[in-house]
């Protein structure tokens, strides 16, 4: 039995109860969730200092919980005695016993016992399937029909985690594999120029990336955007390694050959650019920029692929990769700015998401290459990110960059197992549940609130992240 908490109906939030002493997690008071170490408020203030936890609250939940226990201690302990089996009364039933043992059918395995965050997960999970998953084309519902390939990537992550949950992956697999194959609808190819050898022949390459929109004949088709392509060579080679299906690997590799063959130095006229390298936003004429958002995933990808193929290269391009955005990038907060145009500007706004992907590259790098300094690096941008998002900036961003910040953070913190932890993943996956959840399991956000596939997915994402081991996040 819980405490009954009311919001706001303009916040379009339902009534629901409060987990009271069943949450080992959070303390409760009437208008806030309180942890060991934080307090995470209901409303739109920045987090604040710890405090005692409402004792009327407290003792109202405790005393339930003694009542129920009392209530309930008397009948359990007559329904032991009744039901206690008969001790035998010789050698030959005892015998009898033991046969009629040998002969019975074996127990059908218990399912797993899921806990708070997994449940949640699955939750979140199958009402984005149930609201936004068109099954006969396998693909997700969008605008005009379909959705972009953005939010399409982060239902593939979703699924990949939570094919994750113990028992889960036996019933998502297909599910995988469908996703898969309906993610060609988005492929595109480009002809990367070479050099022509002496024979005459040609070293240009065709290069496979996936647009920002289904292709012709299902939709129009368009750019390729370098971070979205990124987002899903990640979840493919996480599905390989759930599996192993070749073709997964691919599809990985393939998006990284297209990604290393972005790698610009020089402008449309053949100048040099200021601060030379780096990934650009998007294939498309009239880019501008080059991005931590492009560089840091390329980075990731780049070490997940060394670590199943074991070819150099691939950690090669991680490193120049994440080199050039510390190089070009790095603010003095040591933090990392959102990217720098053709002519040498810099774009300083932070995000969480910029700096989840670095933290997670350095981390990555470090463990293939154990040099200290990545994760020095890592460790010093998280402390950075740590103070300055706090839950007034997290909030206000979109929940797939949280996403992205949470599982990178999480994955450093499960090497380095420094506080605060899983605590901010914890609080913001707490507040979420409590005020953006509708009745069906949707999350809505915007003005008016309204429920969106990239949303339920990161969603979707952050709770499974909390309830699967850090080592499967790449």
């Amino acid at each position: 039995m819980g405490l009954t908490l009311s919001i706001d109906p303009r916040h379009r939030i339902f009534t629901t109860a409060l987990p009271c002493l069943s949450d080992p997690t959070f303390r409760h008071g009437p208008n806030h969730i309180e942890s060991d170490a934080r307090l995470f408020s209901i409303s739109d203030g920045p987090m604040t200092l710890p405090r005692t936890a409402h004792r009327p609250v407290l003792a109202v939940c405790l005393a339930t919980v003694l009542a129920w226990a009392g209530l309930c201690t008397p009948a359990l302990a007559t329904r032991s005695r009744s039901h206690a089996p008969a001790r035998p009364a010789s050698r030959h039933a005892h015998a009898a016993l033991a046969a009629r043992t040998r002969h019975r059918a074996p127990a059908k395995p218990k399912p797993p016992v899921l806990d708070l965050y997994a449940r949640r997960a699955l939750a979140a999970y199958e009402a984005m399937q149930q609201n936004f998953y068109v099954a006969s084309a396998g693909l997700y519902k969008g605008e005009p029909e379909y959705s972009f390939l953005w939010p399409f990537s982060q239902a593939l992550a979703a699924s990949v985690s939570v094919a994750h949950i113990a028992g889960e992956q036996p019933k998502l697999e297909s599910g995988l594999r469908a996703l898969g194959t309906s993610l060609q609808v988005y492929a595109s190819s480009s002809v990367a120029p070479g050099e022509t050898t002496a024979s005459g022949a040609s070293t240009a390459t065709t290069l496979h990336s996936y647009d920002d929109v289904t292709a012709p004949p299902i939709g129009p088709g368009g750019a390729s955007y370098y971070d979205d392509n990124e987002w899903v060579g990640i979840e493919l080679a996480r599905m390989y390694e759930i599996n192993h299906d070749a073709t997964a690997l691919s599809g990985a590799e393939q998006i990284m050959q297209f990604v290393m063959a972005g790698w610009q130095t020089t402008g449309a006229e053949g100048q040099t650019l200021p601060c030379p390298g780096g990934v650009p936003f998007s294939n498309a004429k009239g880019n501008t920029q080059r991005n931590t958002i492009t560089d840091g995933p390329a980075a990731e990808l780049g070490v997940q692929l060394y670590r199943i193929t074991h070819e150099a290269r691939y950690l090669q391009f991680a490193e120049m990769a994440y080199g050039w955005v510390r190089e070009c990038l790095l603010e003095p907060s040591g933090m990392y700015a959102d990217h720098i145009e053709l002519d040498g500007e810099v774009n300083h706004a932070l995000w969480s998401y910029t700096q989840g992907v670095m933290i997670g590259a350095g981390t990555l790098l470090y463990q293939v290459t154990h040099e200290s300094s990545y994760l020095a690096q890592a460790r010093a941008t998280a402390k950075a990110a740590l103070a300055y998002f706090t839950y007034s900036r997290l909030s206000s961003e979109n929940p797939f960059f949280a996403a992205v910040w949470f599982r990178n953070q999480i994955y450093l913190d499960a090497l380095t197992h420094e506080a605060p932890g899983t605590l901010p993943a914890r609080e913001y996956a707490y507040w979420a549940w409590l005020r953006h959840r509708l009745s069906d399991d949707l999350f809505a956000y915007g003005s008016p609130p309204t429920a969106e596939l990239l949303g339920q997915a990161a969603l979707t994402q952050i709770y499974a992240l909390l309830a699967i081991p850090p080592r499967t996040y790449f």
